[in-house]
This record gives structure tokens, sequence and C-alpha cells, in this order.
């Protein structure tokens, strides 16, 4: 993190005025690959992944291990949410924004699962995954967690509560990647902190990315404080994995979130609730849909649209996030499903 934090400072510090009326902006065109290990390229945007979700694990094995959840549930917790994420991130980029070309043919079709991509001549280039879409990968999760809900019979609106305190710290390094990478650019500006990105042009453009980065890195704290702060109002949170149907008229304080907890007041309700759920959807997903105004279409079918994709995806992920903050019996319903 810190080598990161010291060459976004360094760009910066290379920064060279000069386009139009003495405005002196931000110069952006780091290496993408942050080093080597042998013949191996460790580039920026990987590397911001795995800090992301390595930070967000550390985050969800100190909140296990504070509600005194046992070890065993959360060991399998990370595969579950790592395969999920990228799964459902690079699917969600391929089907959301290129389908004509991932679904054109066989072997474009491949290419959503492998890391590679074939040349013009039929060879095979190592790529990457160059294309990971944050709707996809919040889809990706939420399916992943149900599954891992199922066969440990943990309570889903637990988890996923625990899972949202953390999730902040993985999008913002996510972020990061992205403007390392000097991709998901903004529109055009002539504000005094634009960057020009000359991987793609000489235009200054708003930092998107770096917007949204900063937005998470708030988010972060603003998560801990209300998990502190709900903690203080419910010293003993429901833990517990969920009851069998049968139970489901005797399960308060069994697993399965008693109905008056999920109609307490927003700012006291406890994990196990949904409501950090539903938190970290509204808060993540409003500001993606207000911050899109400021980025430059990615596909050019979002040409002409009152509303680009990434706002369109993000609608209903705020409606679930502020019905989850709301609480009600469809979630005590659905809890006991799961």
């Amino acid at each position: 993190m810190l080598q990161l934090l010291s060459t976004i400072a360094h760009q910066a510090l290379l920064s060279s005025g000069g386009v139009g009326d003495g405005f002196l902006f931000i110069t952006w065109n780091p290496s993408e690959v942050m080093g080597h290990i042998g013949p191996v390229a460790l580039r920026w945007y990987g590397m911001c992944w795995l800090v992301g979700l390595v930070g967000s694990y550390f985050m969800v094995k100190w909140l296990y291990k504070d509600q005194k959840i046992k070890d065993e549930l959360f060991d399998p917790l990370f595969i579950y949410c790592f395969i999920g994420i990228l799964v459902g991130a690079r699917l969600g980029h391929c089907l959301f924004y290129e389908p004509d070309y991932f679904l054109s043919s066989g072997t474009h079709f491949i290419e959503m699962f492998v890391p590679m991509h074939q040349m013009a001549d039929g060879s095979w280039k190592y790529t990457g995954y160059a294309g990971l879409a944050s709707h996809g990968g919040t889809l990706g999760l939420m399916l992943a967690l149900w599954l891992y809900c199922r066969n440990t019979k943990m309570n889903i609106w637990h988890v996923l509560d625990d899972i949202a305190i953390a999730t902040p710290i993985a999008a913002c390094f996510i972020r990061l990647g992205n403007l390392m990478n000097s991709e998901i650019i903004g529109k055009p500006t002539d504000v005094p902190w634009a960057f020009i990105f000359e991987q793609v042009d000489n235009v200054p453009r708003h930092p998107g990315q770096l917007y949204e980065a900063l937005a998470y890195f708030c988010f972060i704290f603003e998560m801990f404080w209300a998990y502190q702060r709900s903690k203080k109002a419910n010293p003993q949170p429901s833990l517990t994995p969920n009851p069998s149907p049968k139970s489901e008229g005797n399960n308060k304080g069994k697993g399965e979130p008693a109905l008056s907890t999920l109609n307490s007041p927003l700012s006291t309700k406890p994990v196990g609730s949904g409501f950090f759920f539903g938190l970290v959807l509204t808060l993540i997903f409003t500001f993606r849909f207000f911050i899109e105004y400021t980025k430059d279409i990615q596909v050019d079918f979002e040409s002409g649209m009152l509303f680009n994709m990434g706002q369109l995806l993000s609608v209903p992920f705020i409606i679930i996030g502020v019905a989850c903050m709301i609480g009600g019996k469809w979630m005590q319903r659905l809890g006991a499903k799961v």
C-alpha cells in the first residue's frame, strides 16, 4: 500500500501544466507493472485487487472473532467470496458491457473465462482479466454467500452484514487499481485537479476512479463507526446458525433476528438485521449513480443514453439497500429459508 501511495504522489509531483489558461493539471502515465518476480510481472491492478480482498478478509476475520463465531465457520468464507467476486465481476463486464463481442463466437466465449486473448494469427496471449464489473462482482458475491450459508447453516443476514462492513476496503483498492490502469476515465474538464491520462489522450479529465476510491475510503470508517455504535446498543447480537423451518415461530435469539430487532431504530440495528448490508449497498451505489455523470462512456452503445449502464445497474441495488435498512417480515422469512 505504501508503494501504491508513493507512486500516486510521485505522478502528481511530476505533473505539468500548460493545457490552456495556465491550469496545473496532473499528468498521469504510471507503468502498469509494479515489479517482477522472475519472469512474472506484478501488475498494479492485480495487486490492488489482492490488497483489497486481503484487507477485507482480515476485517471479516476480526468481526467473526469479535462476535465469537467459530473459526471453522470462517475458514471457507474467503474461498466462496474470492470465486464469487471474480467470476461475477468478469461475467458482469462481458455480458453487461460487451455481449456483442463475447457472445459472437465460441472463441470469444472462451475468453470470458480465461485470462487470455486470441491474436489475429491464431495464437493466444496472456492479458489477464481485462474487464471486471463491480455490479457483476456484487451479484457474484451475493450468490457465493447464499451458497456459503446453505452449507454452513449460518444466518444469511448475519453473514451479509459482516461482509458489508468490510466491503468498502475492497472497493477502495479496486478503484485505485483502475486509476493505475488509466481506465474508467472521466469526462473532459478544466478543474485544477484534472488528470491527463496520457495512455488515452492529452485531454484533462475528471479522475472518476479517484473520486470513488476516496468515497469508499470514507465509507470504511463510516461502516466501522456504525458497527461500534450498534454493538454498544446491542451487546449480545444473534450469532448462531439458522434454525430449522419448524422452529421459525420460536427462534428469537437462536440465529434468526426477532421482528422487533428488524424494526428497531436504524442507527441501533444489530449485525444480523440486514441493516449493514442495506447501508453499504445504498452508500456505494447511490454515490456510484451520481459519480457516473463525471465519467466518460465505457462502451459505444451508451452514447445518447439518458442514464448509462452503470447508473441503470445501480438502481436495483439502491432499492434493495433501502429495503434492507428499513427491514420487515419479508427479511425474517427470507432468512429462515436459506
